[in-house]
């Protein structure tokens, strides 16, 4: 979930890609996707059929644009501009895709064109639109194709609100043997409230009477995602829950509601024989999570701390400009003054122009000042002039937060990885909505200050056992369940603290990468460092065998 670049109008986004159903390299222009200026949203002109199709030959996508099978009516809230939409077809929606995907997409030349009059509905249809190829691995090249309701986007990546309760499942296992085990709470949520008191390690035992374990059935398995993921505000579900080190179970029963994430979390401060470290549970790169941030920086600052424990193992990305100012104020001005943070590389037939922006390609450098996104823009940034970052990773690392990996790296700041792979995305894209619907598309790929962006694999702890992404110093360790999230006995953080006074790693117990999960399609994941879901990114499910 890459957000990109981004100015005061033009806000790029990383893509949250991880492992929640909501699920982050770069977001851009966060309301290119919000239906576009004025025209009808009263029903035009009737659309009876798609555009004849010649394989190989493109319709231009702006005259395919907006041609809806049903049309939305009244002014878009993200734009307060009415809708553009006109009478149209699926096929004519179909259309739009085909064309926009040539545009656009970083592999375009990849992608088999088929014909959109043979495809019934438009999600059938994006699916086919993307590169079949596959890593050096053997996972998919294009792991971070999905789609939202435009609204939903819209709602998620202003505000950080979402459906859910608020907590934050881990499924260790999509198939039976199945497990399931809370990996964080949102404060004021239906999960926090004192009829449910869920925290950390919680493990779900039973939704709505269904087994979670063991049941493999259509009906149980419908069951369960419907009570784990809800689609929306004010839906009852009850669970069967043992919490972390209990013996028993009880029931909870939790009412979905419109949650705002409260992407950072937990800013404290360790005091050390060798100097006091600092920790900040990092899980959004929301535009909320700008003031939060410069909030938790300056408390460290005041601490006079001597290094930084960022926990960004559940953040699956967002704004890259958030990443670029959290990796500023990592570091300081000493190694970044003049150095690029990332520069974005389009398909090949936009080699110096942004193609979507219409603007030169250019550098984007380590910002030294606020961008905006909750805070007045043009502020001074806090720094802590660090050397080092300790970064907890896992699985659902991603996108923007691999950014802050890759941009620190290519500045020489030492990047220190406890945790296991994260998940491989240097690319990113504009969100674009067509018809109600968000599309996301890979269109360009991230490279930092020495010209490196090649690790769809991810990054790696050094001493990961197999399958590793690029390698980077730290160590593997498995995401431990049974301590709170910036508790010093925590697996991960712990490590950190040890690397630090000794620079030596435990026998590793992480995880290599993991096929990343496709929307409704995936392996089960490995006990240890689970397959993290948030909310609407992208539709991950308990699956059946």
């Amino acid at each position: 979930m890459i957000f990109g670049r981004q100015s005061s109008s033009e806000k790029s986004f990383w893509v949250y890609l991880v492992d929640r159903i909501l699920v982050t390299a770069v977001f851009v222009s966060l309301f290119s996707c919000g239906g576009g200026g004025g025209g009808g949203g009263t029903g035009g002109t009737q659309i009876s059929r798609a555009v004849p199709w010649t394989a190989g030959v493109f319709q231009p996508s702006s005259s395919l644009a907006a041609q809806c099978a049903s049309p939305r009516t009244g002014t878009d809230p993200g734009t307060g501009a009415l809708f553009p939409d006109r009478q149209g077809s699926v096929a004519s929606e179909n259309d739009w895709l085909r064309s926009w995907t040539n545009e656009l997409y970083l592999w375009f030349d990849e992608v088999p064109d088929s014909n959109p009059n043979n495809t019934a509905t438009t999600a059938a249809y994006f699916d086919l639109l993307k590169t079949p190829a596959t890593t050096a691995s053997g996972n998919p090249k294009d792991k971070f194709h999905f789609t939202m309701a435009t609204a939903d986007w819209q709602a998620l990546a202003q505000s950080g609100v979402s459906a859910g309760y608020g907590v934050q499942w881990v499924v260790l296992a999509q198939q039976p043997p199945r497990r399931v085990v809370a990996a964080y709470t949102e404060p004021d949520s239906p999960a926090t409230a004192h009829a449910a008191n869920l925290a950390r390690g919680a493990e779900v035992i039973t939704v709505d009477g269904v087994d979670v374990v063991n049941d493999d059935t259509r009906s149980g398995v419908d069951t369960l995602n419907a009570g784990l993921f809800p689609t929306a505000a004010g839906q009852m579900h009850t669970f069967t829950v043992r919490d972390s080190g209990a013996s028993t179970t009880r029931t909870i029963t939790m009412q979905s509601a419109a949650v705002t994430s409260t992407p950072v979390q937990n800013v404290h401060t360790i005091a050390t024989a060798i100097g006091p470290v600092g920790y900040m549970l990092f899980n959004d790169h929301l535009a909320t999570a700008e003031s939060a941030l410069i909030s938790g920086f300056n408390s460290l600052k005041a601490a006079a701390v001597t290094d930084l424990v960022l926990d960004i193992r559940y953040n699956g990305g967002g704004y890259l400009d958030i990443a670029d100012e959290v990796a500023y104020m990592i570091a300081g001005a000493g190694p970044t003054a003049g150095r690029t943070f990332e520069s974005t590389v389009f398909n090949s037939k936009n080699p110096t122009t942004d193609p979507v922006t219409g603007k030169p390609l250019a550098p984007i450098p380590f910002h030294t000042t606020t961008q905006g996104f909750s805070t007045t823009r043009g502020q001074a940034l806090p720094t802590l002039n660090l050397q080092r970052v300790y970064l907890l990773t896992g699985s659902g690392t991603c996108s923007a937060s691999e950014s802050i990996i890759n941009g620190l790296r290519g500045v020489n700041v030492q990047v220190i990885q406890i945790g296991s792979t994260t998940c491989g995305k240097p690319y990113g894209f504009y969100p674009q909505d067509n018809c109600g619907t968000t599309y996301f598309s890979i269109e360009f790929q991230g490279v930092n200050d020495q010209g490196f962006g090649n690790y769809p694999d991810g990054f790696s702890p050094q001493n990961t056992a197999s399958n590793a992404g690029v390698s980077v110093p730290g160590c593997s360790i498995a995401d431990d369940f049974t301590n709170a999230l910036g508790d010093p006995s925590e697996g991960r953080l712990s490590a950190a603290l040890a690397y630090r006074v000794g620079g030596a790693c435990p026998a590793p117990s992480g995880l290599g990468p993991q096929t990343q999960i496709l929307a409704k399609r995936a392996r089960a994941g490995a006990e240890g460092d689970g397959l993290l879901y948030r909310s609407p990114w992208r539709e991950n499910r308990i699956l059946r065998e």
